[in-house]
């Protein structure tokens, strides 16, 4: 485990020079769950912490990522209710969860029809990780 997470660490894993244009176009064209969080949660609103929108890990685009405490955040529209989607999903919190990065995951409703518990598990999730 330890030589897994000490992977993360390797800047070859973080944001991978071959996925740079699409995280630009992911960053430009957010849904509008994607970007209610993120007008909540930029320019370190939360407990002086910096989120990372569209941040790359090894072969996955995490929708926003908290470098600090190690935890990912994954906003999930209806596409992820596809069985093919949530195995693809499973394998992807694993990879993620085998080098050290939490996985939070919400669906769009969530953000959309309370995003103040939202940001509240966040924050909780943010503090005990520290």
């Amino acid at each position: 485990m330890k030589e897994e997470t000490e992977e993360v660490k390797n800047m070859s894993i973080k944001n991978p020079r071959n996925s740079l244009e699409q995280r630009r176009t992911l960053r430009r064209s957010m849904t509008d769950a994607e970007t209610l969080f993120w007008e909540r949660v930029r320019n370190k609103q939360i407990l002086d912490t910096r989120f990372k929108r569209q941040y790359g890990i090894g072969p996955y685009i995490l929708d926003f990522y908290v470098p600090k405490a190690n935890l990912c955040i994954e906003i999930d529209g209806g596409i992820h209710n596809l069985e093919e989607v949530k195995r693809k999903d499973l394998n992807r919190d694993a990879f993620l969860e085998r080098n050290g990065i939490h996985v939070l995951r919400f669906k769009n409703s969530e953000i959309e029809n309370d995003i103040d518990r939202v940001v509240e598990s966040v924050k909780l999730k943010i503090q005990t990780s520290l």
